[in-house]
């Protein structure tokens, strides 16, 4: 038997290089050191080699970060050669991996736990899976009117199980994060506010094992829709892919037909052609809904572990929302949704060109679910995506910028990567060597803070955020919250927002601000009773001017009278 590499091995190495690109070495080291520490006690294997992490970190400084696309293509193909087994809970990990590797190479693999016991197993080829598949057999079946759809989602029984110790057992990875109060202990034992934050954002980042699993179900709902789209590609995008998408997000995938076309032709004179019936439609938009509720009712009626279906293809961008229980995601399927892939792409870019914009994501996030600014539930909450774009424009204003600006990495656009969708300009590059930062050294502990005061200042009533030109512009319209789309100009991504709820921001910016600069950590932030203190501080600060001034009020009303008489 001969296994590769575990999943869990690399990881710390790849995400300590992905996360802090520190300028001084010893420092980079020191936190190194940490983040593989912390990876090897969640992965369950030793502390592996910072030094190593560094060599990988010297050869991508020569090669630049991945762009989306590349990393994507590399995605695709591992999902592909991958299939999900569920397995019984006391599974024997070795006679597991012996059983399997009768039919090939195992590149990678791991367990993890939604609605039983799971396991992903990627061949390092796909003669392996297509011999694994092949040995699946399809269970009796009572009913004449089911149907079975041969997928990569299989049930091993009685083959691995037996006599399982903690050895033998294999290690679940979490799906999940931590619940706030374990959280808000871990950070406890951090013994500065940067180092806070680092803990924060590892706890709620995007594992290497949960990338993979959401790859994986994009690959094995593309199988379905692929019986009837042949050359059809689902791809995760948003949350899943950008960088900022924390454990537990749902999945968002893309259905591209554009493959399909892409290779054709006009009539042969001779030799074979494909027929097909092309059906009328209205418009684009009808052929989006009716290739949609397509694969919806396949779903619904073949798909296995696809729950809850539902066609919701009456929304400006129409989708089929289902619950995928193997893997415990939430999915949403859109089709001809350009601009939010590029959207995808342009925050992937921000979040490999700065680390700490995505440390400041998370933590702002943090901050704002834990005091109710933003919600789950549809409402009138600031959206994550809204705060992604806030915090953005902050480092694009800092002084020197951290990030640029969309309108310079238009500029630096090689010819080639010129993109207009639906008379959308979604024109910037992709190329990393194009784009050169200017040096600055803000800690994450004061970008936070200001922060803070940045928005407990900024004039809402009047301006709007524009990362575009990454400065404040007049309001085009009247609403309490205006963040121009980056791409589609003329739409407000914080529509929804009310008066009362962007005050409630304002407000708790002001405390927050008025906190760290006295010292408070970001345990103290996360706590809504420390915010509340503050407030009742700050109002019996308040008391004794207005009972000046409700004195001053009084004798006035007193002399007033006495001047009648």
């Amino acid at each position: 038997m001969r296994l590769r590499v575990h999943a869990t091995t690399t990881m710390a190495a790849s995400m300590a290089v992905r996360w802090f690109n520190v300028r001084d070495r010893k420092c980079r080291v020191k936190c190194l050191q940490t983040l593989e520490a912390l990876f090897s006690s969640r992965a369950g294997v030793g502390i592996t080699r910072a030094e190593d992490a560094l060599k990988d970190e010297g050869e991508k400084k020569k090669t630049g970060p991945k762009a989306l696309h590349v990393l994507q293509a590399e995605r695709q193909a591992e999902a592909e050669r991958s299939v999900l087994i569920s397995c019984l809970p006391k599974t024997h990990l070795n006679k597991f991996l012996t059983y399997l590797s009768r039919h090939g190479n195992i590149n990678k693999y791991f367990f993890y736990e939604s609605f039983g016991t799971y396991a992903v197993v990627e061949f390092s080829d796909q003669d392996g899976l297509q011999s694994l598949l092949e040995s699946a057999v399809v269970p009796s079946i009572s009913h004449e009117s089911v149907v079975p759809l041969r997928s990569r989602l299989l049930s091993l029984r009685n083959t691995s199980t037996g006599n399982t110790d903690k050895q033998s057992a294999p290690q679940c990875q979490p799906q999940r994060t931590v619940p706030i109060n374990e959280l808000i202990q871990r950070l406890s034992s951090s013994t500065s506010l940067e180092q806070q934050i680092i803990s924060l954002t590892e706890a709620h980042s995007l594992t290497e094992e949960n990338i993979r699993l959401r790859f994986l179900i994009c690959s094995l709902v593309s199988d379905i829709a692929a019986a009837y789209f042949p050359e059809c590609s689902i791809r995760p995008f948003g949350s899943s892919v950008n960088g900022f998408g924390k454990l537990g997000c749902d999945l968002d995938m893309f259905l591209d037909l554009d493959a399909i076309g892409a290779n054709g032709s006009n009539t042969p004179r001779s030799g074979m052609y494909m027929e097909y019936q092309m059906k009328r439609n209205s418009s684009e938009r009808a052929v989006t809904q009716s290739v949609l509720s397509v694969i919806a009712e396949c779903l619904e009626q073949f798909g296995p572990g696809c729950v809850g279906v539902q066609k919701i293809l009456n929304a400006r961008c129409p989708l089929v929302r289902f619950a995928h229980q193997p893997s415990g995601f939430q999915c949403d399927l859109t089709a001809n949704n350009r601009v939010a892939m590029r959207s995808t792409e342009l925050l992937y870019l921000f979040g490999e060109l700065d680390p700490r914009a995505r440390a400041l994501v998370f933590t702002v996030r943090c901050w704002a679910r834990v005091h109710g600014i933003t919600s789950s539930i549809p409402g009138a909450w600031i959206t994550n995506f809204s705060l992604t774009i806030m915090v953005v424009f902050f480092l694009q204003r800092r002084s020197p910028p951290i990030l640029p600006t969309l309108d310079r990495l238009r500029e630096l656009a090689a010819p080639s990567e010129k993109c207009i969708i639906d008379g959308n300009d979604c024109t910037f590059t992709r190329d990393f060597h194009r784009i050169q930062l200017e040096t600055n050294t803000e800690s994450l502990d004061q970008l936070l803070s200001d922060f803070f005061e940045f928005y407990s200042t900024f004039l809402f009533n009047k301006m709007s955020i524009n990362i575009r030109k990454g400065k404040e512009e007049h309001k085009p319209e009247l609403g309490p919250l205006h963040i121009q789309n980056p791409f589609e100009t003329s739409l407000n991504v914080s529509k929804n927002v009310n008066t009362s709820q962007l005050e409630r921001f304002v407000s708790l910016c002001q405390e927050s601000a008025w906190m760290l600069q006295s010292g408070g950590t970001l345990t103290t932030l996360l706590l809504p009773s420390q915010i509340s203190a503050v407030r009742s501080r700050k109002k019996r600060k308040r008391e004794p001017a207005s009972e000046r001034i409700k004195g001053l009020l009084e004798s006035l009303r007193t002399q007033n009278n006495v001047k009648t008489k």
